[in-house]
């Protein structure tokens, strides 16, 4: 759906300051407003300032990145901004408030799954000029799926997310265990930890949480599956064809094998990162970003060497279809400063603001030059490898409620694990589900 560009504009009335000239009654001139002077004086947004949403908590190099980026900005530009933090948590409640007709940001940064639901809620601008000219021309257009829709595109991307497996690389190396480079060796590699380390221990740990779909996503994807394809203007469920149910079966299988414990059916990857950090997990997929978590939640004890990733194998080998996670920044519909705010997304997603986005905050730069740089560092090789081939869940509006609020995939792989339904028989029902939720007007 394509939106118009709402402005809010505010009109405030300076009071003048009245005064009797020392010669007569005449009205004395109005003082001039700093902001004007300073309009007037310097660059085309002086004395404008901006809000800006940054999204999760932030830590210190987070913070340093963004106070650098500010000044940088008001000094090409004159504009201050007014950075605010909004906790993961909070993040849906926010954007629903704002865009009700809330206080909102002028810029937000947001996650490139996110921007569907919120363009059909007309709640970003286009920034369609961004991308197609500059440093911005750059990004491959592939990496736009999500954040472009009939045409136009609404969010620029600033860093890319993907997930390899981490493991234990000092249990590796003292159970004399190989790194898996198919499906198979993986399965023996998890059984091998649970054998020595203890039967509470996950060898591969299960996620069947609010991110299942990256694990479960991608066994599908490199099966062959699909979770659903538009066909004209409605979309098909594919969740019940073979390559979707063969991903399906070898996802529940980590539970119906005994590789992750069936008491632990409902843990995401939060929570997986919690007992991976207390010893209870041998190997799980995440992204680099958890490291510092795990350091910390060990008290020291996990960090360095003792750690290590390696790309998802696929069945028959080879590294398995990643999910295309990222973040964005968009201008918000009702940015008070819309020209400033474009600005803004502007210098953040130009290549040196943009890689800098990226690597600070340990996610993947959308330049490819920049990518293949990274690709050379092997602890970041697993990522880049995995970012080449990654696939993004169907850009629909109504994605994040059969992902999240409906859990109908997770829900699904319950049913089979719990042995209430077979793999068929929950497939058929969640495609009748997922096509009933993708398909509301």
């Amino acid at each position: 759906m394509r939106i118009a560009k709402i402005t809010a504009t505010t009109v405030t009335t300076a009071a003048l300051a009245l005064g009797v000239a020392a010669c007569g009654g005449a009205e004395a001139p109005a003082e001039p407003s700093a902001a004007s002077t300073a309009a007037a004086s310097g660059p085309a947004h002086a004395g404008k300032e901006l809000t800006l949403w940054r999204l999760g908590d932030s830590n210190p190099d987070a913070q340093k990145y963004t106070d650098e980026l500010v000044a940088a900005f008001q000094q090409q530009t004159g504009a201050s901004v007014k950075v605010e933090w909004i906790p993961w948590p909070q993040v849906n409640d926010k954007f629903t408030a704002a865009a009700a007709g809330g206080a909102g940001p002028d810029v937000t940064e947001i996650g490139n799954d996110q921007v569907p639901l919120w363009v059909s809620q007309e709640a970003l601008a286009p920034v369609t000029d961004i991308v197609s000219s500059g440093d911005q021309a750059q990004i491959p257009k592939n990496l736009m799926g999500l954040e472009t829709i009939d045409g136009e595109t609404y969010a620029v991307p600033w860093g890319g997310g993907t997930r390899a497996v981490l493991y234990r690389k000092d249990w590796f190396d003292e159970l004399k265990i190989e790194v898996p480079k198919t499906w198979d060796e993986l399965v023996a590699a998890a059984k091998k930890v649970q054998a020595e380390k203890g039967s509470d221990v996950d060898g591969f740990a299960f996620n069947g949480g609010s991110d299942a779909n990256h694990l479960l996503g991608s066994l599908a994807w490199t099966a062959g599956g699909e979770y659903a394809v538009k066909e004209g203007d409605k979309w098909a469920g594919k969740l019940a064809e073979p390559g979707f149910k063969a991903g399906f079966e070898q996802y529940t299988s980590l539970v119906t094998d005994g590789l992750s414990s069936k008491s632990r059916l409902t843990q995401n990857s939060s929570d997986i990162r919690t007992r991976f950090s207390n010893g209870k997990v041998g190997m799980y997929l995440t992204a680099s970003w958890d490291l510092a978590a795990i350091e910390e939640e060990s008290k020291g004890k996990l960090k360095g060497d003792k750690l290590a990733f390696f790309p998802l194998p696929g069945k028959d080998g080879g590294e398995a279809q990643a999910f295309l996670g990222g973040n964005d920044i968009a201008v918000w519909g009702t940015a008070k400063e819309p020209e400033a705010a474009k600005e803004f997304v502007k210098l953040a997603t130009g290549k040196e603001w943009g890689v800098r986005y990226a690597t600070d905050g340990g996610l993947l730069p959308v330049y490819p030059d920049a990518l293949a740089k990274l690709a050379e560092d092997p602890a970041q090789a697993p990522f880049a490898a995995a970012f080449a081939k990654a696939k993004a869940f169907p850009a629909d509006p109504n994605w994040t409620e059969a992902n999240e609020t409906k859990a109908v995939l997770q829900n699904a792989a319950r049913q089979v694990i719990e042995g209430k339904a077979s793999a068929d028989e929950a497939l058929a029902a969640a495609n009748t589900e997922l096509e009933d939720i993708l398909n509301q007007s």
